[in-house]
């Protein structure tokens, strides 16, 4: 599901039992290295107000900041709120299940709510 979308940037929600958002660059640059300055400006600056955002909203134990590309060769970013109590922490997303997790969290819908007209 796209949640926002600019000129050099789409963001969108990882259907998971976490929170987790995800920004792509609009352009298909396959290292951001090459991506121009203003759209690197641009995923760092919703970098930072998702990461803050998640943080206050959720309170959770750790956020998951994480790049990685090899299947799908596009900039993009993954943002993810953890809990000690998830089905893999401390192991990554997509590490090993460590327990059948029944996290009670806020609604996604109430988070998209304030971070939309911060984006």
């Amino acid at each position: 599901m796209k949640v926002f979308e600019n000129s050099h940037i789409y963001i969108e929600v990882e259907e998971s039992e976490i929170p987790w958002l995800k920004i792509f660059t609009k352009e298909p640059y396959k290292e951001f290295s090459q991506a121009p300055q203003v759209v690197k400006q641009e995923i760092w600056r919703l970098l930072d107000i998702i990461e803050k955002e998640m943080l206050s909203y959720y309170q959770p134990d750790k956020i998951n900041i994480a790049s990685f590309g090899n299947y799908l060769p596009h900039v993009h970013f993954h943002i993810m709120a953890r809990f000690e109590e998830d089905s893999f922490f401390p192991e990554p997303m997509w590490g090993t299940k460590q327990r059948d997790a029944q996290l009670s969290l806020e609604s996604l819908e109430g988070f998209l709510k304030g971070l939309k007209p911060l984006l």
